[in-house]
């Protein structure tokens, strides 16, 4: 039975006060009797989140992703009184009575999990198979339902490991949504949470069945963690590969979603003006594999589609219409085998970017490998000369550095080890790709690293972790000098000495440290040493390089309040100059500043970055 396009009418009746009985017992008395008592007690659900990490899509914190949203939206769109309470993982790692306790209360538990590009994360941790094993036992009461990337395609544990299938989780669940876990829930709370009449499978039959439940389930981003600070959401504008015609990458889900499923404009941009009346103001249109892409021309007949720039000017242009005041609005994956193929479509979207978005973007170009012999038996997207162009080309129009202290519009580059075919020498050619680029003067915002994840249905299920087993210690050899001769004078290029990192969220902090990133995509962290007042926004000035992150100080720098620690990052002050700055304190003037310094163009180099 196939799901509706629409959705039913919800029932109108707020549930009644002081009630505690659940609808798990009373549901086997039939359809007429469960809706009476929808009406007059109210669903109650609850949605874990452990956090998402996919090719085209990311929710780990702050980043939301799409499924909590879509599936608190398909709860209300069949009962529109329905309580629904979120929880992040880390929320139930916390306070796990609390969690507990709500969740064994409740009609239907829905958890939500699955990494597929796993990475190093500051703002979370998603949740470990153990975890969801243990949970899924231990809460006993409602319908509990899996779904995500876990459900779909299997359970990621690190990169260079095998997943694990998706029925290693499944245990203690009434039903794992292989299929969309919006749709299975919608289809659940209309047979009146019969998990036997549902089919885990189903899917939504088209992007238009999502339109309404992404709106309304916007009002789901109040319950966040990060909500009112630093909540960025993800948008998807399609999902499927453009090369799925080709089979696509040897390693990558999405062609497994098969070609491109197209939201229209006006869906997004309903769902983006909800969010922002909701209060988020930090949007990632990042739910696609190629942002380029976007309503091309030739899908399904093409490797490479023809961009069109006018479809994505009217997304855009739509968006900033209905959202004006959105702090931040980037995209993420953009296939760079499209640039180099429509170079005129993609500097025409390039330069429309620049116009609606906002600065410090970053492009994702899965390169994967710069070794020819690894791009074509995994069926790549570039060749590296390609690859090289298709970085020059939004350097080209992107590197201009905008408001907040960053370039407007860069190429961020992703290489995957343990790929077939994969040698020693594959590790030399992506080392001296990436120099290449550095020599040229180029630009790129960052460079991933990452072990192949073999999952089920792809071509590097049957080769598993086998290559990258044969070059653990190599890759850890490369990572290093990927980062010592390439990272890190690239950094100093993206961002030099002295430049100004405006709105950067005071995030978390360690050990006499404190650690700060800009809402965006693909953020550099800011390290300062010093403990500053988490949860707000600040201006840093870059003052030193690490590998993948900068040493800030607070900006402007009060001179006579900051600690001698804190004085001692300053290039120009150092050591010794910070002990005669303190002893001298308060310095109310430059000239008192130049005499402490015993330098007067020291002091006017200075004066930018410091208050008195």
């Amino acid at each position: 039975m196939a799901l509706r396009a629409e959705v039913t009418s919800p029932a109108s009746r707020a549930p009644a006060k002081g009630c505690s009985r659940t609808l798990g017992s009373i549901r086997g008395f039939g359809a007429s009797f469960y809706n009476w008592v929808v009406v007059c007690y109210g669903l109650r659900a609850v949605v874990l989140d452990g956090y998402s990490d996919e090719p085209a899509g990311l929710g780990v914190p702050p980043y939301l992703d799409v499924y909590s949203r879509y599936v608190a939206g398909a709860i209300w769109s069949v009962e529109h009184a329905a309580e629904v309470l979120y929880f992040t993982v880390d929320q139930a790692r916390a306070d796990f009575s609390r969690f507990a306790k709500a969740a064994s209360r409740a009609d239907l538990l829905v958890v939500v999990a699955g990494v597929c590009v796993p990475g190093k994360y500051l703002g979370g941790e998603p949740i470990r198979l153990e975890e969801l094993k243990a949970w899924s036992k231990l809460i006993r009461g409602p319908v509990k339902v899996l779904g995500g990337p876990a459900a779909k395609f299997g359970f990621g544990i690190e990169g260079g490991r095998v997943a694990k299938l998706p029925s290693e989780a499944s245990e203690g669940f009434d039903l794992v949504a292989t299929g969309d876990v919006e749709a299975v829930v919608y289809r659940l709370l209309q047979e009146n949470l019969r998990a036997e009449a549902v089919d885990p499978g189903e899917e939504r039959p088209s992007q238009g069945f999502i339109a309404e439940l992404a709106v309304r389930g916007a009002k789901l981003v109040v319950q966040h963690p990060c909500y009112r600070r630093n909540l960025i959401c993800e948008i998807e504008t399609y999902r499927g590969c453009p090369r799925a015609v080709v089979g696509g990458c040897s390693f990558c889900i999405e062609p497994l979603r098969g070609l491109p499923q197209f939201r229209e404009p006006r869906d997004v941009v309903r769902e983006v003006e909800a969010l922002y009346k909701a209060g988020v103001e930090f949007i990632r249109l990042g739910r696609q594999p190629d942002f380029f892409t976007y309503m091309a021309r030739g899908v399904g007949d093409l490797e490479f589609p023809e961009p069109r720039p006018e479809e994505i000017e009217k997304l855009l242009a739509g968006i900033r219409a209905m959202a004006p005041g959105l702090r931040t609005l980037h995209i993420d994956n953009v296939n760079p085998g499209t640039v180099y193929h429509h170079p005129e479509e993609s500097r025409r979207i390039a330069k429309i970017l620049l116009k609606y978005h906002t600065p410090g973007d970053v492009a994702a170009y899965g390169i994967e490998s710069a070794d020819p012999r690894v791009v074509k038996l995994n069926n790549l997207k570039v060749m590296p000369d390609e690859a090289f162009e298709a970085i020059r080309l939004l350097n080209e129009v992107g590197a201009v550095r905008g408001w907040n202290g960053l370039p407007h519009l860069l190429p961020g580059v992703n290489f995957v080890y343990g790929l077939i075919g994969e040698t020693k020498e594959t590790y030399g050619l992506n080392l001296e790709f990436m120099k290449r680029v550095l020599e040229e003067g180029l630009m790129v915002r960052r460079i991933n690293l990452r072990q192949v994840m073999a999952f089920p249905g792809t071509r590097m299920w049957s080769y598993g972790d086998q290559v990258i087993r044969r070059h653990r210690r190599l890759f850890q050899a490369h990572k290093l000098r990927m980062r010592r001769e390439v990272d890190l004078p690239m950094l100093r290029r993206v961002v030099p000495a002295w430049t100004i990192l405006r709105e950067v969220y005071v995030e978390k902090a360690g050990r006499n440290l404190t650690y700060a990133r800009q809402v965006g995509a693909y953020p550099i962290l800011v390290c300062c040493r010093e403990k500053l007042e988490l949860g707000r926004f600040m201006d840093f000035t870059v003052v030193a390089h690490g590998y993948r992150s900068v040493t800030g100080i607070p900006h402007p720098l009060d001179l006579n309040k900051a600690s001698r620690r804190l004085l001692e990052d300053i290039p120009l002050i150092g050591r010794r100059r910070a002990y005669r700055i303190a002893a001298r304190r308060p310095i109310r003037s430059l000239s008192e500043l130049a005499e402490a310094l015993g330098s007067r163009k020291a002091a006017e180099k200075l004066k930018p970055y410091i208050k008195l």
